[in-house]
């Protein structure tokens, strides 16, 4: 079967983003939740996030291993002495 078109997989990614938007508001932000709303978990919400990227990579042939390597290397050089260590 395969994976979805890529622009099918960013709506999806688009849809997960927000589910996760909309609990660190209800938690974080000023509206809160309804009493009718489950609470939901912020760590199946930012997995689902993480799987939908990795589907999206996945779908186009990317290493996202590397790529996530190369932006943490980046990270790492470029914020050294930005904050302070623990």
């Amino acid at each position: 079967m395969g994976y979805w078109k890529p622009l099918e997989i960013l709506a999806r990614l688009t849809e997960e983003t927000g589910e996760l938007a909309r609990e660190i508001n209800h938690r974080f932000g000023p509206k809160k939740k309804k009493a009718t709303e489950d609470k939901k978990e912020l760590e199946e919400e930012i997995a689902d996030v993480i799987f939908t990227l990795a589907c999206l990579a996945n779908s186009l042939n990317l290493d996202i291993d590397r790529g996530f390597k190369s932006v943490m290397d980046k990270c790492y050089g470029r914020d050294k002495d930005r904050f302070e260590k623990r």
